[in-house]
């Protein structure tokens, strides 16, 4: 009879816990800002057109989001978009997203892929125009295109409405963590560590 109560507590536990890891349930069936009274247009967002019919890029790799910043009527539905452009030699760097899973679809070109998971196992894919790819939430994640002369454009779709993006190399050599402490971590040299922090602070 106790070791059920503790499998019931367990289960309980488990789902609670389960549930705060991404958006909290909401108890209306949108949220609506302050000041801001709903139309059709509150619930319309146009800001992904550009990116989707290959717009000029400025750089190697640009992300145009479609989250709850973005677009307030996301707030509490648990969804969002990301248009990834990547020029040829693109790469969206190692990063992982804290509040949810990242389905990718290429919609033009071809990118090499990869994810590693709690085992330190990578798992690398070469995806093409209509392939997908499911990174799981929270693992580190990275896109890239090796094409040398076409762009890359792929539509990412997360179960969050502001999934989070930490960006290893920045948050590992643009944080402001002690050189001494990186070099002895890394195996390495402070000197090493400037270089890697330099680059990290100036992109």
């Amino acid at each position: 009879m106790a070791s059920n109560a503790w499998v019931i507590l367990a289960i309980v536990l488990a789902t609670l816990l389960g549930t705060h890891a991404g958006d909290p349930d909401i108890t209306s069936d949108f949220i609506v800002p302050d000041g801001v009274t709903p139309n059709a247009d509150f619930f319309t967002f146009k800001g992904l057109k550009q990116a989707l019919r290959g717009a000029p890029m400025d750089a190697a790799f640009k992300v145009t989001k479609a989250s709850q910043v973005e677009f307030p009527a996301l707030m509490g539905q648990s969804v969002s978009y990301a248009v990834l452009q990547f020029a040829p030699g693109g790469i969206n760097p190692p990063h992982t997203h804290p509040r949810s899973a990242e389905l990718l679809l290429v919609v033009r070109g071809w990118l090499q892929v990869g994810l590693v998971d709690s085992n330190n196992t990578l798992f690398a894919q070469t995806l093409r125009t209509g392939d997908m790819f499911v990174f799981p939430r929270g693992l580190v994640h990275f896109q890239v295109n090796k094409d040398p002369k076409y762009r890359a454009v792929a539509l990412s779709a997360f179960g969050s409405a502001n999934a989070g993006t930490v960006s290893l190399p920045k948050t590992l050599f643009g944080s402001g963590i002690d050189e001494d402490i990186m070099a002895k971590s890394f195996k390495t040299d402070a000197q090493t560590i400037d270089m890697l922090v330099s680059a990290a602070t100036m992109g």
